[in-house]
C-alpha cells in the first residue's frame, strides 16, 4: 500500500481556523494509522481496538460543532461552514476563466473545466457510455439498477435524482415558480418554461430529418420519428394494444380501469380525457371553432369539418 499524499495545508491568517486545520488533519491521520495497523478490509468484522479508536475520534470532531445561523445546519471545521454561507450570502468566488461561469467550490470548477476539455473519465459499468462528472455517472446508474433513492413523502412515488423529487413537490404545493413574462403563464419547471417561450418566439429548433418538421422539443421530435418507424414501444398489459406515446397508453388503460375523472357540470357526463370534455362542451355553448377553408361554413367537430371537406368541396 503507497503511503498517502501529505497533506497541503492551505495559508490562513485566521490562527482559531488553521488549528482547526491542523486539528482535522493530525485526526485524519490518526485513524488512518489505526486503519492500517488493524488491517481493516471491507466486509471484515472490526477489531475492538479499533473500534473503539474510531468511536473517540468521533466523538473528538462531534464536539467541535460550527453551527450556520441562517439554516442551523452544522459542520466539524470553520472551513466548511464558510464554504456552506456562500448558499445564502451567493457568493460564487470560483470562475471559469474558459466561459465565466462561476461555482461556490473549487472541485466543481475543476469538474465544469472538463466540459471544456472534453474529458471523461467516470464510465459506466453497465454499458460504454462515458462522463465528465462523477454526479452525472451515478444518475446514469441507476436507469441500469433501477434504484430510486428519492421518495415523496406525501404519496411515495419514487425519483432518481433529487432534483426531479423537488419537481414533483409542487404537485402536491401547488407551486409553479417559474412564470413567462410575455403571457403570465406559470410553470412548475424552468425547462416546461423554456420549451413554453419558443411559442412567442416562434423557434422550432429540432427537424425531423424524415419530412423536415420542426418541433419546439427534442422530445416531440423523437417521439414525431415514430409515425415514420411505425414503432409502438408502449404496450397495454391488459389487451396488448401498442401505442407510440406513452400518454396514449394512459388514456388507453382508463377503458379498462373505468376511470372518467373528467365531468361536464352542465349535463354530468363523464369523459376519460379534458380534450373529450372540451369538444363536448361546444354542444352546450354553441360555439363552432372548426372554419372550412373553403367555404368559411363553421363546425362544432373536426370530424363534421372533415365529413363535409371530403363530400362537398373533394367530389
Amino acid at each position: 500500500m503507497s503511503d498517502p499524499e501529505p497533506c497541503r495545508m492551505k495559508h490562513t491568517e485566521d490562527p482559531e481556523e488553521q488549528r482547526d486545520l491542523i486539528e482535522e488533519n493530525e485526526e485524519n491521520e490518526e485513524l488512518s494509522e489505526v486503519e492500517e495497523k488493524n488491517n481493516v478490509k471491507t466486509g471484515e468484522k472490526p477489531l475492538s481496538h479499533f473500534q473503539t479508536k474510531q468511536k473517540d475520534l468521533k466523538k473528538r470532531r462531534a464536539k467541535k460543532s460550527f453551527t450556520c445561523t441562517q439554516c442551523g445546519k452544522s459542520y466539524t471545521t470553520k472551513r466548511n461552514l464558510e464554504i456552506h454561507m456562500s448558499v445564502h450570502t451567493g457568493e460564487k468566488p470560483f470562475t471559469c476563466d474558459q466561459c465565466g461561469k462561476s461555482f461556490v467550490k473549487k472541485g466543481r470548477l475543476k469538474e465544469h473545466n472538463k466540459v471544456h476539455t472534453g474529458e471523461k473519465p467516470y464510465k459506466c459499468s453497465h454499458c460504454d457510455k462515458r462522463f465528465n462528472q462523477s454526479t452525472s455517472l451515478n444518475r446514469h446508474e441507476r436507469n441500469h439498477t433501477g434504484e430510486k433513492p428519492h421518495t415523496c413523502d406525501k404519496c411515495g412515488k419514487s425519483f432518481t435524482v433529487k432534483a426531479s423529487l423537488t419537481d414533483h413537490m409542487r404537485v402536491h404545493t401547488g407551486e409553479r415558480p417559474f412564470i413567462c413574462d410575455q403571457c403570465g403563464k406559470s410553470f412548475t419547471k424552468s425547462t416546461h418554461l423554456k420549451e413554453h417561450i419558443k411559442i412567442h418566439t416562434g423557434e422550432k429548433p429540432f427537424t425531423c430529418d424524415q419530412c423536415g418538421k420542426t418541433f419546439l422539443s427534442n422530445s416531440a421530435m423523437k417521439t414525431h420519428l415514430r409515425v415514420h418507424t411505425k414503432e409502438k414501444p408502449h404496450s397495454c398489459s391488459v389487451c396488448g394494444k401498442s401505442f407510440s406515446q406513452l400518454q396514449h397508453l394512459h388514456i388507453h388503460q382508463k377503458i379498462h380501469t373505468g376511470v372518467r375523472e373528467y365531468v361536464c357540470f352542465e349535463c354530468e357526463k363523464t369523459f376519460i380525457t379534458a380534450a373529450h370534455l372540451k369538444l363536448h362542451r361546444i354542444i352546450h355553448t354553441g360555439e363552432k371553432p372548426y372554419p372550412c377553408t373553403a367555404c368559411g361554413k363553421r363546425f362544432n367537430h373536426p370530424s363534421s369539418l372533415l365529413k363535409h371537406t371530403k363530400h362537398v368541396h373533394c367530389k
